[in-house]
């Protein structure tokens, strides 16, 4: 009942170096692929943030320039009141002078 080299070489169960290759070879392209889906994934990421950043960017110039539009509007609307206070300040001490 003793088994030779050859019998138990035949009965262990081992697999072909050509198999081994192979399937060493599509684990390598099944890493390659999730690699580049995961840098795509991230590049996407990234880009979906810039332009939600560009974007909050445009509105904050949008926003100054309507800060800034109105203030000019504000100081102008001013510098008109204080010249006109100006001018009945001056009516004023002309109407006091001809008073004394």
């Amino acid at each position: 009942m003793y088994l030779s080299a050859e019998t138990t070489a035949a009965t262990t169960s081992t697999i072909a170096w050509p198999m081994v290759i192979l399937i060493l070879g599509l684990s390598l392209l099944a890493f390659c692929v999730f690699v580049a889906i995961a840098a795509f994934v991230q590049e996407n990421r990234k880009m979906r943030a810039g332009a939600d950043q560009e974007e909050a960017v445009r509105q904050l110039v949008n926003r100054y320039e309507q800060l800034a539009s109105t203030t000019l509007d504000a100081q102008q609307r001013v510098a008109a009141d204080v010249a006109e206070l100006r001018s009945r300040t001056s009516s004023i001490e002309q109407i006091l002078r001809t008073v004394e």
